[in-house]
């Protein structure tokens, strides 16, 4: 998926949509940073599926691309380990993230 066609995808309101994006860019954009930046944009989103599969991406982009600005997106994880809905993909991206960049 195209940069433009995600954005298109993330303009949305539907669920799916915003989630196939989400996992396109993850696995296939080159662009890590602004995967990432993507991921963290839709950690904050108030439906939980959206949330949830933010916090997956990025530690799909750990593993995939090895690169992540670090700090960042370990403060911005740490934040939503006390939600229920998504902890433990949270804790999933965290490992994730511990295994693949040291």
């Amino acid at each position: 998926m195209s940069k433009q066609s995600a954005e298109k995808a993330f303009a949305s309101t539907e669920v799916k949509c915003i989630c196939e994006a989400l996992v396109s860019i993850a696995f296939y954009e080159s662009d890590w940073k602004w995967a990432q930046n993507k991921c963290l944009e839709f950690l904050h989103n108030e439906n939980p599926e959206i949330r949830g599969l933010a916090a997956t991406c990025l530690g799909h982009i750990a593993r995939i691309h090895r690169q992540l600005e670090k700090e960042k997106v370990l403060i911005a994880l740490r934040g939503y380990l006390d939600d229920d809905a998504i902890s433990g993909q949270v804790e999933d991206a965290l490992d994730d993230i511990d295994m693949f960049l040291k």
